[in-house]
């Protein structure tokens, strides 16, 4: 009697646990849909107010005197070099701390910086605070991939990053809005400009209206919980001792005349002379490229990035061999991290454009361009990038080179879109065809931040999406809008009208979808092998795992 009873009471607490620990992972999975759903909206705020440049443009240029090339060099290069280099320190710190702390820290500086440029009265106080909004953005998403990469299992990191990405275009179409209805009221409020408050214009309204509320958004980020790094695939990542000393030694190795040193000490003097040569000819390619194209602060800017980039990797090559390792001696990563990025030329650089392009070429308001922009852009980004990441999610299964695909097929449906948006006359249609093209051209994001995910170790995770990152940034937002605007002034110097100048120059624009459908061909050669050899490749690269 005594052992039935036992058996029974055994049974029930086997049930009392089962039913306990379901309970737990509910509340775990409705936690983790939480957070997604807490760092969809910081990244909404990210693009916010990276975006909202594109519609204030003509406003900016008329009361700064500046060209397309200065206001694309405003709204790509001045923020993308600042951005692509602090992520590299700011993603090893995201690998080493707690990243929702990083996350909110940053989050409180660029919506600062956002609000200063409000108060900007030239070109150099305003890409000053693009500077500074590049520097405190970079320290968001490689932390949030790392973040959502714990919290949700590989099998759907595609759709989780994808739907996380969504405020990429959610972002910039509320941008659009709320900069063009900004604009278009400030002008009604104060026909005359001296009477407004404090003398402010109306494109510095904008920034004001859109910077202050991310900073009251940051303290509701510091209230998330950090999960710990490595436990969605159970390989566990112990507490780094000096996270800030390693973190400050990798800034070190960024930091021009800084990088040297660094060098020095972890390579002796021969990493200091291959060091010297790569400058060199780093020098030399942007020295041709300025003579080409002669905006001096862009190939300045660009050049040192470029340099820096390259100094970072032969740092991480010396210090953290199995890092460099997995990420640089796989194919498939390099080659994915290439072609990608080359989407985001033709998605940055167009989408920069078209607000502008709208006004010049069909004569509309700032308003609607704003308006209509603006919802084609958040409704039809939102849809494709969340779809994207879920077709990718499900045919990964079937196709072990299914996220490749997606950004394959982009171009295709693409290219189409966009030379109906730019050579219809009618002002409905060109929003109908842009409205398509932010359906068809965000549907990699998602893929190409798992792939870089997937091919590394835990806890390498955010470096590698900030190289990612990095490379999306001085591809897509460096030289895409630049580049578009650069040759819309060639055009206009050579007696083109302004309107056919920009039509021009944004058709040029779509020429990099090439290198994307050759780069990621050659990746898919790559990845099956890389991803099914990921933990012996660890292993013999000194990994303990």
């Amino acid at each position: 009697m005594d052992r039935n009873q036992n058996e029974q009471g055994d049974a029930l607490m086997t049930e009392a646990d089962q039913a306990s620990t379901a309970a737990e992972q509910a509340s775990s999975a409705r936690y983790a849909k939480y957070v997604l759903f807490v760092l969809i909206i910081v990244y909404i705020f990210n693009f916010i107010d990276r975006q909202i440049l594109s519609i204030l443009a003509e406003e900016i240029k008329a009361d700064l005197g500046i060209g397309d090339a200065e206001i694309g060099f405003l709204y790509g290069t001045a923020f993308a070099v600042f951005y692509a280099v602090f992520g590299i320190p700011l993603g090893r710190l995201a690998d080493m701390w707690n990243r929702k702390k990083l996350i909110s820290m940053g989050l409180s500086f660029w919506s600062l910086m956002t609000a200063m440029s409000g108060f900007a009265q030239n070109f150099g106080s305003l890409a000053f605070c693009r500077f500074g909004v590049g520097v405190g953005e970079a320290s968001a998403t490689p932390a949030a991939f790392s973040m959502l990469s714990d919290y949700f299992p590989p099998r759907v990191r595609a759709t989780v990053l994808a739907i996380y990405s969504s405020g990429i275009y959610l972002g910039s179409g509320i941008g659009l809005f709320l900069g063009g209805a900004i604009v278009h009221s400030w002008h009604g409020w104060y026909p005359d400009p001296a009477l407004a408050p404090l003398g402010i214009k109306a494109w510095q309204a904008a920034f004001l209206a859109v910077g202050v509320p991310g900073v009251f958004m940051a303290i509701w980020v510091w209230t998330l919980r950090e999960p710990v790094k490595g436990a969605s695939e159970g390989i566990l990542t112990p507490a780094h001792p000096a996270p800030f000393q390693a973190a400050g030694k990798s800034l070190m190795s960024v930091l021009p005349g800084f990088s040297i040193a660094s060098l020095y000490v972890a390579g002796g003097l021969r990493a200091v002379f291959i060091n010297l040569i790569v400058a060199t000819l780093i020098g030399l390619l942007f020295f041709g490229l300025y003579v080409l194209m002669p905006t001096l602060l862009q190939w300045i800017a660009l050049g040192i990035g470029v340099y820096i980039t390259a100094t970072w990797i032969h740092y991480l090559k010396l210090t953290d061999p199995a890092c460099y390792g997995m990420m640089f001696q796989s194919k498939a990563f390099i080659f994915s991290t290439i072609g990608f990025p080359a989407i985001s030329f033709v998605t940055y650089g167009l989408g920069f454009w078209s607000p502008p392009f709208m006004q010049r070429f069909h004569g509309e308001s700032i308003a609607d361009a704003g308006l209509y922009l603006g919802m084609g852009s958040a409704i039809g980004g939102f849809i494709g990038i969340v779809l994207g990441g879920i077709l990718a999610d499900y045919f990964k299964t079937k196709y072990v080179n299914a996220r490749l695909y997606v950004g394959l097929i982009i171009p295709f449906f693409a290219v189409p879109c966009i030379f109906g948006f730019l050579y219809t006359e009618s002002i409905a249609a060109a929003y109908f065809y842009s409205f398509l093209f932010s359906v068809i051209s965000p549907a990699w994001i998602g893929c190409a931040a798992s792939t870089a995910n997937d091919l590394v170790m835990p806890r390498m995770r955010a470096t590698a999406s900030a190289y990612y990152l990095l490379m999306n940034t001085f591809v897509g937002l460096a030289l895409g809008p630049f580049l578009i605007g650069q040759f819309s002034d060639l055009y206009i110097a050579a007696g083109i009208e302004s309107k056919f100048a920009l039509q021009t120059a944004m058709a040029w624009g779509l020429a990099p979808f090439a290198l994307s459908v050759v780069m990621l061909l050659l990746a898919s050669r790559y990845l099956a092998d890389d991803e099914a050899s990921r933990i012996d490749r660890a292993r013999a690269l000194g990994e303990p795992v």
